[in-house]
């Protein structure tokens, strides 16, 4: 057998007192511990470059590129878990146990590793605290000049099975912070580093107008000012699908900064009257305490609304970057019309909520179209609406197609730099089964914008049709990154992503959350649920579905979706043929 001796990250995992959960609720545990793969670590592996080198059943042994990822990647996990089990009695909390070592290991011919780098990492793991990581020696001197940690040095330990002594050091993260935390006290983010410290997330503006039909336009204000920083160089800014989660509540704003891992908070409210604009907005410096960084009032005509939005950004990004006149903020498109731009925003995430505000989204963006022939986003957001018509709402296919692809490609001609035109005409260009020019769009938008979390996920439903599914969890992950509370479709992505990579019961997890089975995600829980064996489960969704879609036919769905062979298919159709699905 031919092996390769190589020097190796190795990630040791374990669930502290697995077999107790297990026998008092083993199928609840169980459940708990797939959703946790699905939602936390196999994409916290995937964006921190790991390689799962097997399973254990209530743990993992996981090969990383460094150190630093793999530190990172524990710490994110430790960090997770201790929001997931807030709340839980402490009997039955789910936690880890984590080991990290850097050593010799041979690889064998089929990728498992053996030696003494995996022996260490795992005994690592056997004396590690509950929520803690401990560190070899070898481990630490990579990290402790490039990650700002906290460790306590447990000295020379025997690990069990080792022959010589080995240096410890304990790293315990993610401990709860009490609600009374002094102002001082700076605040890390989700990943238990400091974040980034041109890092944003833009909370919704409170209307003010005394009008509640007026929330549409101050939703759409934040949007757009969330758009604009994010298309600022260097700048690590939430999704909008992130921050609105938010709105309406009254939480901590450094709470929220720790929650989506980001420095800074940007609020305020907006008024609208019918000639005249009101914003204030205030800039938080959440993880240095709370202080207000810039605050400023904008009293201008309606009129000048864009140049409002530019200044905002200008003055936000002056103040985190502490450069003035910055030069570096990226120029969009603006209508010239505010009629165009209410029907634009009030068309706004609705094509995927029923056929009805579809088709409502569709009339309001041909007006805006007519009333403004260069307004980028009008046609953008047509094409989607034009495009979820045919696919999700049985608008017919012509001439919705066409016209679909027309309006992406006007978008673009408009404005070639814009990540949202790029991302919806890739899009559009996937389900023409151009996968080439889709891969194409896919990546000028994320390079253009490289916080397009949109972009991002769309990626990932790419490498599924093109039979790519580690490419596809890595995609996934990165947009759960920089959206952290994403809507339903992602998880309907990952799951798709995880049923053909063989993980079927991290997809049962993944499309079983209730914001993603409510978008419609039964049709590939049904594959998912027969393929890790729960086929009674897989029929009984599978007749719940062909109440609704009596007509349903295997055929059609691998017709209609862009796979690009049959063998990428292969799972899918497995699955429904399990279930008892027609052909």
């Amino acid at each position: 057998m031919s092996e390769n001796r190589k020097l190796a990250a190795i990630l040791a995992a374990d669930v502290v007192g697995y077999s107790r959960l297990a026998n008092e609720d083993e199928d609840r545990t169980l459940a708990r511990l797939r959703a946790l793969r699905s939602d936390l670590i196999d994409p916290t592996i995937a964006v921190h470059k790991g390689r799962v080198i097997k399973r254990t059943g209530d743990g993992a042994l996981v090969e990383f590129r460094s150190v630093v990822d793999a530190v990172r990647c524990a710490i994110e996990v430790q960090n997770g878990m201790v929001e997931r089990n807030a709340g839980v009695p402490q009997d039955r909390r789910i936690e880890f146990r984590i080991g990290v070592h850097l050593g010799d290991v041979v690889e064998e011919s089929d990728g498992d590793l053996m030696g003494d780098g995996v022996n260490i990492a795992s005994r690592l793991e056997g004396v590690a605290a509950p929520g803690s990581i401990c560190l070899s020696e070898d481990a630490y001197r990579q990290v402790r000049a490039r990650l700002d940690l906290s460790v306590t040095d447990l000295g020379n330990t025997q690990l069990k099975n080792i022959a010589e002594p080995i240096r410890v050091y304990s790293l315990r993260v993610g401990a709860a912070r009490s609600t009374t935390t002094a102002t001082s006290e700076s605040t890390t983010s989700r990943t238990g580093l400091t974040p980034p410290k041109l890092s944003i997330a833009v909370l919704p503006l409170v209307n003010m107008s005394g009008d509640a039909e007026q929330a549409f336009f101050t939703d759409g204000l934040t949007e757009d000012i969330i758009t604009d920083l994010s298309n600022v160089p260097g700048f690590f800014v939430i999704a909008r699908n992130s921050t609105f989660t938010y709105k309406g509540k009254s939480i901590d704003v450094r709470q929220i900064a720790h929650d989506l891992g980001v420095r800074y908070i940007l609020e305020g409210s907006a008024r609208r009257s019918a000639e005249r604009l009101r914003i204030n907005v205030q800039l938080i410096d959440a993880a240095g305490g709370g202080n207000h960084v810039w605050a400023e009032r904008f009293d201008r005509d309606l009129a000048d609304i864009f140049g409002v939005q530019d200044e905002v950004t200008r003055r936000v990004v002056e103040a985190i970057s502490g450069k003035l006149g910055v030069k570096n903020i990226v120029a969009r498109s603006r209508p010239s019309n505010l009629e165009a731009y209410d029907l634009c925003v009030r068309s706004r995430g609705k094509c995927d909520i029923s056929r009805s505000d579809n088709s409502e989204a569709c009339a309001d963006l041909e007006r805006a179209v007519h009333i403004d022939p260069n307004y980028c986003e009008a046609h953008s957001n047509l094409a989607i609406s034009l495009l979820f018509g045919w696919m999700f709402w049985g608008e017919p296919q012509i001439p919705g197609r066409a016209k679909a692809l027309m309006h992406a490609q006007r978008a673009v001609e408009i404005d070639p730099g814009d990540s949202h035109a790029r991302t919806i005409l890739g899009c559009v260009q996937l389900y023409e089964r151009n996968w080439d020019e889709a891969k194409f769009q896919f990546d000028a938008a994320v390079r253009q914008n490289p916080n397009n979390a949109d972009a991002v996920a769309w990626m990932g439903e790419l490498q599924i049709y093109l039979g790519n599914p580690q490419a596809a969890l890595i995609a996934c992950a990165e947009s759960l990154r920089l959206n952290p509370r994403p809507p339903g479709w992602y998880f309907w992505i990952m799951g798709m992503a995880q049923i053909s990579s063989g993980h079927y019961g991290e997809a049962v997890a993944s499309l079983s959350r209730d914001e993603t089975y409510g978008t419609g995600s039964r049709e590939v829980l049904i594959p998912a649920l027969a393929l890790a064996g729960r086929v009674s489960e897989a029929q009984e969704e599978a007749r719940l579905f062909l109440a609704g879609n009596p007509d349903w036919k295997i055929a059609d769905f691998t017709t209609n979706l862009p796979f690009m062979s049959i063998t990428a298919a292969e799972p899918f159709v497995d699955g429904w043929r399990l279930a008892g699905m027609p052909d």
